[in-house]
């Protein structure tokens, strides 16, 4: 008979562990973070409230970095739309993936990225995530390149490098996509990304999801976008004027350009809100920052973004172009209204992820970049980091508080020292020519390495 009982009881106990271990193994993939990852284009270092830009109204943002860490020394791979893009997705330097220049509006729909990179969804979906992109994709868009062929379950958004706002135009070709199927839908084009990212919140929050959001906001109007007759201009719904008192029909460009922020940071603030409408904001990892430094391009009228107190802008290297403003969110993990001065790179992004996800890195190739959460949550463990940056003819290394930058090769590398001199106007070569020697040579024996490759 105690035989008998004793039997019984360890088939039960036996049981109960083969049920619990599925259960357990599926509340662990709960646990798992959902992963919001915002990117703007091309606004300046010095458009948002949260950097001190006193006229610009970003509640939504500013109250991101007040729940977040706030970062000072952000990099972005590169300083143009495309490149910085495929770095994001890839977590590779241009050099290593054999792109490191703006696609044309026919390249757009070419291949562009090489399909043998592996992009970020094809990380996080073995790890149980559910994944989207809705906007900017601008990597290329042939067969076997669109988003829903590269590991994004679904995909709303334009192929292009920008869009007309509300017409949804590129080169005059018109832009819009869900899947893989053209679709023509009415609306503002950040309203209608901000749409999607909210139902896919709702649809999927009781599972592991990662958004990529890469909003056309506030890159600025092109006149082959236009309709006829349509004027070139910053377009941006009545709403966003009114938050300063303006006229819809002002012709003011600064005014208009303000508008088309506030309007981006009304739309991200709908996306947040979502994610405490479905009681997701604790277990949310949100990523927020702009791809590139704000175009300073002379002579067209639309230079109203600011990039103060940096130096110059996009498709440079000076930091004007490749150092933006970034906004990092995770409760719990990151004190809320930090400000963090670590260098860190867009390239870090890929391998954080991979960790919160609890992924692993690849064997089989080289990722640039390194788990950034430590940092943010101990900032005093930081240590110096060495980016390399390579575009057109610029080329330039940050290395701890010094940047080594040429901006031809025909002309001599100059030398700052960006704790004293951020606006990058004092050249300190010939006073330090170690340091300049020095970082000559690791950009040499960098540049080697990777074209090896």
């Amino acid at each position: 008979m105690i035989r008998r009982l004793f039997c019984l009881l360890s088939f039960c106990f036996i049981g109960l562990c083969l049920v619990s271990r599925p259960v357990a193994a599926q509340q662990e993939k709960q646990q798992r973070p959902n992963i919001l990852l915002i990117t703007a284009d091309n606004l300046g270092y010095g458009d948002l409230g949260c950097y001190g830009n006193k006229v610009m109204q970003t509640p939504r943002l500013d109250q991101l970095a007040r729940e977040g860490a706030r970062l000072t020394d952000f990099y972005t791979a590169s300083p143009t739309c495309t490149v910085s893009r495929a770095t994001l997705l890839t977590g590779r330097y241009p050099q290593r993936i054999g792109l490191n220049h703006q696609l044309s509006a026919d390249e757009n729909y070419a291949d562009g990225l090489r399909q043998s990179e592996r992009l970020i969804p094809q990380y996080l979906k073995p790890q149980g995530y559910r994944t989207a992109c809705f906007g900017k994709w601008n990597v290329g868009f042939s067969k076997g390149s669109r988003p829903t062929e590269r590991g994004f379950d679904e995909f709303f958004g334009f192929a292009a490098g920008n869009i007309d706002y509300y017409h949804h135009y590129y080169a005059g070709r018109h832009d819009l996509w869900r899947g893989l199927n053209e679709v023509f839908e009415k609306g503002y084009s950040t309203e209608l990304f901000a749409d999607e990212a909210c139902r896919f919140i709702t649809e999927n929050q009781k599972r592991p999801f990662f958004i990529y959001l890469p909003f056309n906001a506030p890159h600025f109007p092109s006149k082959r976008n236009k309709q006829p007759g349509q004027g070139n201009e910053w377009q941006a719904p009545d709403s966003a004027f009114a938050a300063y008192g303006y006229s819809p029909e002002t012709k003011d460009p600064r005014k208009r350009y303000r508008a088309v922020v506030t309007a981006l940071d009304t739309a991200i603030g709908r996306v947040l809100d979502q994610l405490d409408a479905c009681g997701l904001r604790d277990n949310t990892l949100v990523i927020w920052y702009s791809d590139n430094g704000a175009f300073m391009l002379k002579d067209r009228g639309l230079e109203v973004a600011s990039n103060k107190p940096l130096r110059d802008g996009g498709v440079t290297l000076w930091e004007g172009g490749i150092r933006v403003p970034a906004i990092v969110r995770y409760p719990g993990r990151i004190e809320a209204g930090s400000v963090n001065s670590s260098p860190l790179i867009s390239l870090d992004i890929l391998p954080t992820l991979i960790a919160v996800s609890g992924g692993e890195r690849p064997a089989d190739r080289t990722l640039d970049g390194k788990n950034m959460l430590p940092v943010l949550e101990h900032p005093e463990t930081a240590e110096p980091r060495t980016f390399f940056f390579q575009y057109r003819k610029y080329a330039a290394v940050r290395h701890a508080n010094y940047k080594l930058l040429r901006t031809n090769p025909d002309k001599p590398f100059m030398l700052f020292d960006l704790d004293q001199d951020l606006s990058e106007t004092t050249d300190l070569a010939d006073q330090k020519p170690k340091i300049a020697k020095q970082m000559k040579a690791a950009y040499a024996a960098w540049e080697q390495r990777v074209q090896a490759e």
